[in-house]
């Protein structure tokens, strides 16, 4: 099955983020493709290369850019919620691209699934 995952929300401010993640390694494992992640509204706070949590906590930026890397898996974050937000190529964590609403529609159309983290 093909698999396209939406993150609405924050990585530190909302437990959405932890369960797209999760989610995306189960399915992965159980032999599915996740072709896109697409990060909206405050989820594009998910691809920042700014975030610096203490050493003790998850590395939720970093351990999404690992899955892109060992999985071929797109992470699109939005371009227009990125800028309000002051998310630009520069600060743009590795793995993750910018674009726009027009990849959430095409993972909506090639998959056989997207599902949906956060409000």
């Amino acid at each position: 099955m093909k698999i396209g995952i939406v993150v609405n929300e924050g990585p530190y401010t909302h437990q959405a983020s932890d369960s797209a993640y999760q989610f995306a390694v189960a399915a992965l494992k159980a032999g599915h493709k996740v072709t896109r992640v697409f990060f909206y509204h405050d989820g594009v706070y998910n691809g920042s290369s700014l975030t610096e949590p203490p050493r003790d906590d998850r590395m939720i930026v970093e351990r999404w850019g690992k899955l892109a890397a060992q999985y071929e898996v797109d992470l699109v974050v939005c371009v227009a919620a990125a800028l309000r937000r002051g998310i630009r190529e520069q600060n743009l964590a590795e793995g993750f691209r910018i674009s726009g609403l027009g990849q959430l529609v095409e993972a909506g159309i090639q998959n056989d699934r997207l599902v949906v983290f956060g409000d």
